[in-house]
């Protein structure tokens, strides 16, 4: 039924938390960020949660990246007393130099696109993330060679969710929706995407997040070798 498979890239192969967390901490140690926070857990929180809320802003067109990549450093900086926008940019372009040096992902990802490469699809990436950085880590990883085709929003010109991103991506794998399915990992970005594009999708539920007030049609999965049974 389906030639194409469409994965996103961060917490659903590469694993995103774990490997910026590992980043962060080099760069709280690094940097002596002691100074503004009681631990690093503090710091984290606080930053997390700020670039949760930007990435969405982000997604959605609101804000730019060049903002986000800013903002989601000075902000924490900011809460502590600190507005140094020169920090906040060696801090964040330290980061992102660093997350492309980690290599961990998520559990059964290679053994996924083992058994999806040994049924013969033809595999993308589709990616709202940084092209300085996404590239790297799919070399680094291991995961390059899976995949014929990187699609990146920046590239694209439009980013998931929206419904332009995923007709340019038919559009240049000449195919049709009903020949292609999703598998991510946000619902938003990834499964709503897909719905809006009337592509199937996979839900990757990694976080076990409620899903009685969410309206999705997607397969839903918690393990990606789970995926194994559904393709």
């Amino acid at each position: 039924m389906y030639s194409h498979i469409l994965i996103d890239l961060d917490d659903t192969l590469w694993d995103f938390k774990k490997n910026s967390k590992i980043a962060m901490q080099e760069i709280f140690n690094d940097y002596e960020l002691i100074k503004y926070y009681d631990s690093f857990e503090s710091f984290y929180d606080i930053y997390m949660a700020k670039n949760h809320q930007l990435w969405e802003q982000y997604s959605k067109g609101e804000i730019t990246k060049d903002f986000l990549s800013l903002e989601r450093f000075l902000y924490p900086l900011r809460i502590a007393g600190c507005e140094n926008i020169e920090l906040a940019k060696t801090l964040g372009t330290d980061f992102l130099y660093r997350t492309t040096q980690q290599t961990n992902l998520v559990e059964g990802a290679i053994e996924l696109l083992e058994y999806l490469k040994e049924k013969k699809y033809n595999l993308s990436i589709i990616s709202n993330g940084f092209i300085e950085v996404q590239y790297t880590k799919l070399r680094r990883s291991g995961l390059l060679p899976y995949f014929s085709n990187i699609f990146l929003s920046e590239e694209v010109g439009y980013q998931k969710p929206d419904i332009r991103f995923f007709q340019a991506v038919l559009a240049k794998l000449s195919t049709k929706s009903t020949e292609c399915i999703i598998i991510g990992d946000n619902i938003q970005t990834d499964i709503q995407g897909a719905n809006n594009a009337n592509i199937d999708a996979i839900f990757y539920n990694r976080e076990g997040c409620g899903l009685l007030n969410v309206s999705l049609d997607a397969c839903i999965v918690d393990k990606l070798l789970q995926i194994n049974t559904i393709l």
